[in-house]
């Protein structure tokens, strides 16, 4: 499953993680912390959509 930052478009994928923010492989979404910033425009996490 992806999920899509609203505002500037950043992609988390499950699968890949997001190792250069200390998040592994195979992370799923509902386990990403809740401080979670996205990395390209410092959105939290509210502001992610599923995108399959």
């Amino acid at each position: 499953m992806k999920y899509t930052c609203e505002i500037c478009g950043w992609e988390y994928d499950e699968e890949q993680g997001y190792p250069d923010g200390g998040i592994a492989p195979g992370t799923k979404w509902e386990n990403v912390p809740e401080d979670f910033v996205c990395p390209v425009c410092t959105v939290g996490k509210e502001q992610f959509i599923e995108s399959d």
